[in-house]
């Protein structure tokens, strides 16, 4: 368990050097924030069509579902939260990272990583989120 907490943490790190700055920026700005979910829905809207993308993706509708809850007031995460949630979507849309997207799914697979490590790390608040959201229907 801890190789793994230890693996996500590096992976973690390798993002926020990357796009730390830029997460920042997005994070406190409401627009920036609903652009970067259009791009997101954008990227899963072309790769949804496969099966067993679909299963995968489902941890990023997660995010984006507590970044508009957040957003709209409906459910607020801690700004930390948040910001790791921004850096995962960034990084997921981003054609810059440390496995390019073009190279397939080696760079899904590197934006993935970064996503479920965001989703590993915030578990807590995720299984919080789901509960709140079952409680909305």
């Amino acid at each position: 368990m801890a190789k793994f907490s230890d693996q996500s943490s590096s992976i973690l790190d390798r993002a926020k050097s990357l796009f730390g700055k830029q997460v920042e920026a997005i994070a406190r700005q409401e627009q920036k924030v609903v652009e970067l979910l259009h791009g997101v829905k954008e990227k899963l809207a072309k790769l949804g069509d496969n099966p067993k993308v679909r299963k995968l993706i489902e941890p990023i509708s997660i995010l984006v579902r507590m970044v508009k809850a957040h957003f709209k007031g409906e459910h607020r995460v801690a700004f930390s939260t948040l910001g790791l949630i921004i850096l995962a979507l960034v990084y997921f849309l981003s054609p810059i990272d440390l496995i390019p997207d073009f190279l397939g799914f080696f760079g899904f697979a590197d934006d993935l990583s970064v996503v479920m490590a965001v989703f590993a790390k915030i578990k807590d608040e995720v299984d919080s989120f789901l509960d709140w959201e079952r409680t909305q229907l």
